[in-house]
């Protein structure tokens, strides 16, 4: 009767082990990335949504060494734009670039747009919120030797987030999922560690 009672525990936990990792599997926490810099034009700063390419994952790379500062120059009245000093994975799409697009132009300079023009750029991000009057006066359109500075903005980080609260899972020996288990015998899951079976005494 002992044998028996527990081959019959051993294949229910078994059972459970295989029933319940796909109940398991969508309740895994997932992470998700909030891509952003900044931009500081003289005492006023602007935060960029990025894309998720290489070029914005090596500049990132590049802004937690510190902030970058270029000067940048007013071109044909719709863009701010000048070298960033270093290169940067070019991927590059021809854009119908729009005001608060922030593009990279020939593997090297950064265009910020005030204005509208389409040609074939690496897409890095946007300037949120703004309008193109807004634009063209935070980015000082119209002027030469503009002091932009890049930086890294708190923002950005991998935020995990969690679909359910990180606590212990209890199954019955026939593999029905409990929220309070009471007196009985049941199959725990803890994270990824293995099962156990618990006797709860209530």
């Amino acid at each position: 009767m002992k044998l028996r009672y527990c081959i019959l525990l051993m294949s229910t936990m078994l059972f459970v082990c295989c029933s319940s990792d796909d109940e398991l599997q969508a309740e895994t926490p997932q992470s998700t990335s909030a891509m952003t810099m900044n931009i500081t034009i003289g005492n006023v700063t602007h935060e960029v949504t990025l894309v998720n390419n290489a070029a914005t994952q090596t500049l990132l790379a590049k802004l937690k060494e510190g902030p970058v500062t270029v000067k940048l120059d007013t071109n044909d009245n719709f863009e701010i734009w000048g070298s960033l000093g270093f290169s940067l994975p070019s991927s590059n799409e021809y854009i119908n670039g729009q005001p608060g697009d922030v593009v990279l132009y020939s593997g090297s300079n950064i265009c910020i747009f005030y204005g509208y023009n389409s040609y074939s750029y690496t897409r890095l991000g946007r300037i949120n919120g703004l309008s193109a009057d807004e634009l063209k006066t935070f980015l000082r359109g119209g002027e030469s030797d503009i002091i932009v500075t890049l930086s890294q903005s708190e923002a950005t980080a991998i935020r995990r987030i969690n679909a359910t609260e990180e606590k212990d899972v209890y199954y019955t020996l026939g593999g029905q999922r409990v929220e309070h288990p009471s007196g009985g015998i049941y199959v725990r899951k803890q994270g990824s560690a293995k099962d156990h079976v618990r006797k709860i005494l209530r």
